[in-house]
């Protein structure tokens, strides 16, 4: 009898507990009645532009939202919103040798994000991330660059991601 009292109180715990939150697999906590999303095109006002380099993290965050989470993409009056300014995107010698010279060359990009959940206004906020990646100096970056951005974008999406819908 007290087993079957356990799995009962189990269920009733779950099951008023379900229409409050989703949590899917991959870690993401969404509230119930959140349907769409939005996410703005992110902007480039770093002192050194790639061309590329918006598109790039613009569509990661819009497909890790779309393949990791039930919501749906929206222009307009979404539920949760992304958006924000590239504001960085520096090269520097890094790995210094006896001789004065650099062995590896970092790329360093960094990004603003305002995140607003209509549902839950205490997750909303207004974020700084910063990621980077390291190549030999002897190659030249634009023989590196569109493999660097790729790594480095999927960091920041991750870092993003985790923030906004991820709350372990």
């Amino acid at each position: 009898m007290k087993k079957f009292s356990l799995h009962i109180l189990t269920f009733l715990l779950i099951a008023a507990t379900s229409s409050c939150l989703h949590i899917t697999f991959t870690g993401a906590s969404i509230p119930a009645e959140a349907k769409t999303f939005n996410v703005k095109y992110f902007d480039n006002n770093a002192s050194l532009v790639n061309p590329n380099l918006s598109r790039v993290l613009t569509e990661k965050l819009q497909d890790k939202i779309s393949g990791q989470t039930r919501l749906t993409m929206t222009n307009t009056n979404s539920d949760i919103n992304f958006e924000g300014e590239i504001d960085s995107y520096t090269l520097q010698p890094v790995a210094i040798q006896g001789n004065e010279t650099a062995q590896l060359t970092q790329l360093t990009i960094g990004v603003n994000v305002r995140y607003t959940n209509k549902f839950d206004e205490s997750k909303n906020f207004e974020n700084r991330f910063s990621r980077f990646q390291q190549f030999p100096a002897s190659q030249s970056i634009s023989s590196v660059e569109d493999d660097l951005i790729n790594a480095i974008c999927d960091e920041l999406v991750d870092d993003i991601f985790n923030k906004a819908l991820v709350n372990w």
